[in-house]
């Protein structure tokens, strides 16, 4: 498959997660990561590497879009930054360690986790599976340990997060809004950290294809940002004309679909 015609599957891709992201209020490496391995099928890169090489180009996508959403979440005084800050120092060092875990891993492993990884999540969104607020915000320390198992779990899947970040705010009894926001803010430092980690760890790795900085594939990483920042305003606007909690449902059926194809 040329170059060009897979640069344009990457402009759909982003269009396709940048609406999700604005419609579930999701990251968009839950169907990056998926789409990603398949087309590196496609490009004719070795299966070995071809997980590794979808996680770093997502994480390096969410460095992107995480800045326009911490901007809107910023306006509306939607980020707890002094719950940032603890926990940034946590993800970083997280996401670091992250990266070379799944460095470390073989690309049929990864998959593994991956596949595994994503079915959770559709079963949480489709049966709105969420912790009741049990407990006070812990102290700095507590959030930096919570950033650093939040940020080693996301940079292995190639998300920005939110999925763990935002329960476990919840579950400190800190406003839905304000969670989405602050988790959106720790979505920064886990992409910037896990894609730093991901061109180091993947630098000297053999077959990788053309036009990638260690684990990161530039072609895929412009498509995808190009269109997912415009497409998730519109994912926003049409949240307010659809019925969320049907399209929701439809969605986690076919992240199932797509889980249970890495382990199958």
């Amino acid at each position: 498959m040329s170059l060009t015609v897979l640069f344009a599957i990457y402009l759909c891709l982003g269009a396709l997660a940048g609406t999700l992201a604005g419609l579930f209020g999701i990251g968009g490496g839950l169907i990056i990561v998926p789409v990603l391995i398949v087309s590196f099928g496609l490009l004719g890169v070795a299966p070995e590497i071809a997980p590794h090489l979808a996680v770093g180009t997502s994480l390096a996508t969410i460095v992107f879009t995480s800045i326009s959403s911490i901007r809107s979440h910023h306006v509306r005084q939607g980020v707890r930054w002094e719950l940032f800050r603890p926990m940034s120092v946590g993800i970083v060092l997280g996401a670091a360690l992250g990266a070379w875990t799944a460095s470390m891993l073989s690309g049929a492993d990864l998959e593994l986790i991956i596949g595994v990884f994503v079915i959770l999540a559709a079963l949480k969104m489709l049966f709105d599976l969420k912790p009741a607020p049990g407990r006070d915000v812990p102290g700095h320390s507590g959030l930096a340990m919570a950033g650093g198992g939040i940020g080693w779990a996301s940079a292995i899947f190639g998300i920005g997060g939110g999925t763990l970040t935002v329960p476990f705010l919840s579950w400190c009894n800190v406003r839905m809004q304000q969670a989405v926001g602050t988790s959106a803010a720790c979505g920064l430092p886990i992409a910037v950290a896990g894609a730093l980690a991901n061109v180091a760890t993947g630098w000297s790795v053999a077959d990788r294809p053309e036009w990638s900085l260690g684990f990161v594939y530039l072609p895929a990483l412009v498509g995808i940002v190009l269109t997912s920042v415009v497409f998730a305003r519109f994912g926003a606007a049409l949240a307010h004309r659809l019925d969320p909690v049907l399209l929701k449902r439809i969605f986690a059926l076919v992240l199932i679909v797509v889980g249970l194809r890495f382990l199958i």
